[in-house]
């Protein structure tokens, strides 16, 4: 549905996204993942069609996607509340829902006042005396009710208490189940929504260091413990990401296939594996080093 090509994009000098080439398919709910300031929502902006390619391509169904109707009327970029638009400070959520009905057509407003019910959502509260954590709430109503066919959510769920995001989560999944479409998760909250990724996507210096399936991502990091010599030899030749030694026992973690050889060796020599999970493996992707 959405294929980036070379993509390539500065602010000024300081380059943001290097040669980036990707896909983005119907049906799958993609983690988006990368520490402060490394892009990402650069690049959702850009998929958004909010601003424009200069270098590269961004392709909505095979066709240039910045200016494209079909794309303008398919995604929605939805974020945090000090990015909307002012002129809907004084409206009250209920008129924004009724405004959202005009311009998206798929807009279910029958759906979006029952998610208000389920959220604790006054709807007949002007928007700029709602909370943080209900301008967070009405943000992810938009974009659940909105079935859009590229539903992109930048980090939405800020200021949201626990058990609002795991109501968002579930609606999520429900809503995928229901309407299946690309939906786009910009997060920091990896181990809490790591479940709900059938892709991962992580930048990392301007480039996707990691794309792939959930599945594939979390197969690909394991760490092995044991005897620190028979570890160091195992793991030569191996993408080390991170080590740990205390006394004579070692801890390595490495990312790619293992190989069968080093599975036998590891259970001959008693050298435990243990799969990362998706955080840990996001940090040791993209933790500095000296």
């Amino acid at each position: 549905m959405i294929t980036i090509k070379n993509l390539c994009f500065s602010y000024g000098k300081t380059e943001i996204l290097t040669n980036v080439s990707s896909q983005f398919e119907e049906g799958k709910i993609y983690g988006l993942l990368g520490r402060n300031g490394v892009g990402k929502t650069t690049l959702l902006s850009l998929l958004a069609g909010a601003r424009e390619a200069k270098e590269g391509m961004i392709l909505y169904n095979n066709k240039p996607l910045f200016e494209n109707q079909d794309a303008i009327s398919a995604i929605g970029l939805f974020y945090q509340r000090n990015d909307l638009d002012r002129d809907m400070d004084h409206s009250k959520v209920e008129d924004v829902f009724k405004k959202a009905k005009q311009f998206r057509e798929h807009f279910d407003l029958d759906y979006a006042y029952e998610l208000a019910r389920k959220f604790n959502l006054k709807t007949s509260k002007r928007m700029n005396k709602l909370s943080k954590g209900n301008e967070a709430v009405t943000q992810v109503i938009l974009g659940l009710a909105s079935r859009l066919p590229v539903t992109i959510f930048d980090e939405v769920y800020l200021g949201m208490d626990a058990p609002s995001r795991t109501l968002f989560y579930s609606e999520l999944l429900d809503e995928q189940e229901r309407f299946p479409r690309v939906f786009i998760v910009s997060t920091h909250l990896v181990s809490e929504m790591e479940h709900l990724f059938d892709e991962v996507k992580i930048i990392e210096n301007g480039q996707f260091t990691l794309d792939e399936s959930y599945q594939t991502a979390v197969e690909k990091g394991n760490t092995l413990t044991g005897d620190a010599e028979i570890v160091s030899n195992l793991t030569k030749g191996l993408k080390v990401i991170r080590e740990q030694v205390l006394g004579t026992t070692k801890a390595v973690s490495v990312f790619g296939e293992l190989g069968e050889h080093v599975r036998e060796q590891c259970n001959t020599h008693k050298i435990a594996i243990s799969q990362m999970p998706l955080q840990d493996l996001f940090i040791a992707l993209t933790e500095e080093r000296g």
